[in-house]
């Protein structure tokens, strides 16, 4: 009888890489998270190669770049027979069960213009098996949930609201109307353990995918103050909000700080002052602990059942978030704290658990490393590649020796207020970065500079592509970035041949 082989994808929503490895950690408890790192391989350097959210997990699941795949927006369709994780391992025998989302916005030409497919973003991608619905802007379940056990609401927004105890003005880290048993993350949790115990007997795959520690920053008690925001470091920042808009057109077409007001409802006025930003910065802090607490019991269950040593378990995010620095909020930006994930690997059989890998990785390496790992075929549309050698110790030695991202900020309908400040059109509101061991390259697509940050300088608080001694370094880098982009141009047929003994294929990787 072949070995049991099964996969746990658990995606965590909006979590920075820092909070496990950087200058957040000490100030954040993840006891969970930090003892399965002693149990896994963990990989140091690894970047979301798309944001927001949609386009991060449209690449993380069908290991492609935006620039394949081109759902590059939320709200912008994936085309529906794009090979993803879903429909591999249904081809290998799985079924993809989902509890939670995909964020995928749905392929026009294949529904009918009333189908409600076509009337959210947040639709799960073709080929998954939607166990629970925990979408962001809908998650009927849990909102049903929250009825039955008698919680009060008239607008289902409102459920996002901090709640002061004593009935009066709330602020910005009182609790959550609901009790952390009721809570999203604990409703997610709470389905899947209720529903994977029968599978134990055979193969399974799914995908966890938490929306916290994602805005609306409200958390139930005691997460909400669980950390004093007095006592967490600042944000990374310049001097001022002047001085960072001052460094690229980009920077400078809105104020950064602004977006504090969209991380909590309730608070449309709320001042960028540091006692916001910590107080925030806290709650956030607090989500990524309960977070960390579910997937504890998530991996307890494993063990208990006896499957933890037979699955293979992914542990990662879809994109960063900048959480103050550079006086932002978000993961709309060029820095690195927005697309810098974590990612941990428990394999069975690891010989090397609590390595920690230096290499750069990108999130289309998780989808080709599951299906590798499972021996089915990775399909040659997909740009990542395995990480299953390096979990056995070897790193490839072609291994990338750069990561690269790219970012729309733009609206293809109604211009927002960056393309109307830069004068963008749909077609150039877009960005890409390339980065490597010591630089991190920022072109744009609109005619705008380039962005040259040095970790060997002042790294991010400082543009040096306009500086003379920087020139051949940044001509470099954009001949690197041009070989990237004509090397990684969509292979989904490319390396097929049409003989007169029928069509031929290449595998893409070796």
């Amino acid at each position: 009888m072949a070995k049991q082989r099964n996969v746990l994808f658990i995606t965590i929503d909006q979590l920075r890489a820092d909070c496990l490895i950087g200058g957040l950690a000490e100030h954040v408890d993840l006891p969970n998270m930090r003892a399965f790192m002693t149990e896994s391989v963990t990989f140091e350097r690894n970047f979301s190669v798309a944001n927001p959210c949609g386009p991060s997990r449209a690449s993380m699941l069908t290991g492609q770049y935006g620039m394949n795949h081109r759902s590059v927006r939320n709200g912008t369709p994936l085309r529906h027979d794009t090979p993803s994780i879903a429909s591999e391992m249904r081809k290998a025998g799985y079924l993809p069960m989902l509890f939670g989302y995909t964020d995928t916005s749905q392929d026009p030409r294949a529904f009918n213009s009333n189908d409600p497919a076509l009337k959210s973003y947040e639709y799960p991608m073709p080929g998954f098996h939607e166990v629970t619905e925990m979408r962001l802007e809908s998650s009927f379940p849990w909102r049903s949930h929250l009825r039955n056990k008698g919680y009060k609401f008239e607008h289902y927004w409102n459920v996002y609201k901090p709640v002061a105890p004593n009935g009066g003005v709330p602020k910005l880290n009182d609790p959550a109307l609901y009790s952390a048993p009721d809570s999203d993350t604990a409703f997610l949790t709470d389905s899947f353990l209720d529903n994977m115990s029968a599978y134990s007997y055979q193969n399974w795959f799914a995908h966890l995918t938490y929306i916290r520690p994602h805005p609306p920053l409200v958390a139930p008690s005691p997460y909400n103050d669980m950390y004093d925001p007095t006592k967490l470091p600042l944000p990374t920042r310049g001097e001022s909000v002047a001085n960072e808009m001052t460094k690229h057109p980009f920077l400078g077409a809105i104020d950064p700080s602004l977006a504090i007001a969209g991380t909590a409802i309730g608070f449309d006025e709320v001042a960028p002052t540091d006692e916001n930003i910590q107080t925030l910065r806290s709650v956030y802090l607090g989500l990524a602990t309960e977070v960390d607490h579910h997937i504890g019991r998530v991996i307890q269950f494993l063990k208990d059942t006896d499957q933890y040593d037979s699955t293979l378990v992914v542990i990662t995010a879809d994109h960063g978030e900048l959480l103050g620095d550079h006086f932002g909020w978000g993961k709309m930006s060029v820095y690195d704290a927005a697309f810098r994930t974590p990612l941990m690997i428990h394999m069975p059989g690891l010989e090397n658990a609590g390595t920690r890998i230096d290499a750069i990785t990108e999130s289309i390496d998780v989808t080709p490393t599951i299906l590798d790992w499972i021996g089915a075929e990775i399909p040659n549309s997909m740009d990542g590649r395995s990480l299953v050698p390096m979990l056995q110790g070897a790193t490839p030695g072609d291994w990338r020796t750069y990561s690269f991202s790219e970012l729309d900020f733009g609206n293809s309908s109604d211009p927002n207020a960056r393309q109307r400040a830069l004068g963008t059109t749909p077609s150039d509101s877009c960005f890409c970065i390339l980065r490597d061991d010591r630089f991190n390259l920022v072109e744009f697509a609109a005619d705008l500079p380039p962005l040259l940050f040095d970790r060997q300088g002042k790294w991010e608080a400082e543009n040096v592509a306009e500086k003379p001694e920087y020139a051949q370094d940044l001509m470099r880098l954009t001949r690197q970035l041009l070989r990237h982009r004509m090397r990684n141009a969509d292979h989904t047929l490319s390396l097929f041949e049409i003989t007169n003994d029928g069509p031929k294929m290449t595998k893409r990787f070796t």
